[in-house]
């Protein structure tokens, strides 16, 4: 699983960052991504990874302020010029089927794949068998909602060693055994597959929070989670501004991860009143923390490895 962020900014499109959208990328685990919010130019941001539009497969809307959504027509109109076929899924609060379908018909622009948009209540809204996402309102100036995604338990390793030891034939027989069935040999012998594999290992857990205040509902969501993606619109100066606007500050953040006793977490929605130069001053006032903290800017990229977080890339 790697994260991609297209967009860390709040607001508007500035200089060093573009509005909000985030990429779960899920290639290896079922040769998709899911995107959580769409700015404006979201898919001109596409265009410089390698990201294919095609390859979406839900789009999560945290809430309707036009900075998390007014790259959508764009992008879905863009997916069915590219080839897309495979239907997408768009989840998000009331309001968002009527905006999408409003827009796409005003526009006349023509999808070609099945779209499907589901306007969310709090609780669980998709699940199969690899993944949950689970769903809780914030604290925001609008009704706004954050996503946990928690993997399934990973299937066990199959241990090589030990079914040639048990002389069990490659082949089907072994797929078998590593998805916990035990099977029975040519010569008669019984072979458990809890005999041959290893111990069966977590899913990963994802939490992305919406525009928010500080709040419980932030916290109960995103408890134990492996990352949490935090907006963090202003810092510890101007937090009389995050609350009257709904928003939070890095500290809230950092307080929200530590509370949740969550392992790693990424600040993005940045006011574009912070420089590049005013990132570290914003680290140096979450240093005390004991859990690794990122502000992400555009472009930057994270692989979650052998349950750590990984930076892989950083802005372009």
């Amino acid at each position: 699983m790697k994260l991609l962020f297209l967009g860390t900014g709040a607001g508007m499109p500035s200089k060093q960052r573009n509005t909000t959208s985030t990429v779960l990328k899920l290639l290896e685990e079922r040769g998709t991504f899911w995107m959580f919010d769409c700015g404006e130019a979201t898919q001109h941001q596409i265009l410089r990874t390698t990201l294919k539009p095609r390859k979406l497969e839900k789009l999560f809307i945290t809430h309707l302020h036009g900075d998390h959504i007014y790259g959508l027509p764009g992008l879905l109109g863009s997916r069915s010029f590219l080839g897309g076929e495979e239907e997408l899924t768009i989840y998000g609060p009331s309001g968002i089927k009527a905006w999408v379908e409003l827009t796409l018909t005003t526009s006349k622009t023509y999808i070609k794949y099945p779209l499907t948009i589901i306007e969310i209540e709090e609780g669980i809204v998709f699940e199969d068998e690899q993944f949950i996402v689970e769903a809780k309102l914030l604290e925001h100036v609008i009704p706004c909602f954050g996503y946990k995604i928690t993997q399934k338990p990973l299937p066990p390793e199959l241990l090589i060693s030990k079914t040639d030891a048990l002389r069990v034939p490659r082949g089907p027989l072994l797929k078998l055994l590593k998805a916990g069935l035990d099977i029975e040999l040519e010569d008669g012998r019984i072979v458990k597959s809890a005999e041959v594999t290893g111990t069966p290992k977590n899913g990963f857990q994802v939490t992305v929070l919406g525009d928010t205040r500080f709040c419980d509902n932030s916290i109960l969501l995103s408890n134990g989670s492996d990352i949490i993606i935090h907006e963090g619109t202003f810092d510890h100066e101007t937090a009389n501004l995050a609350r009257e606007y709904g928003h939070s500050t890095i500290l809230d953040a950092a307080n929200v991860c530590k509370e949740a006793n969550a392992k790693h977490l990424i600040i993005n929605h940045i006011s574009a009143r912070f420089m590049p130069s005013d990132i570290k001053e914003m680290l140096a006032q979450v240093d005390h923390f004991s859990f690794p903290v990122f502000i992400a800017d555009d472009f930057s990229e994270y692989e979650w490895q052998n349950g750590s977080l990984i930076k892989i890339k950083d802005s372009e």
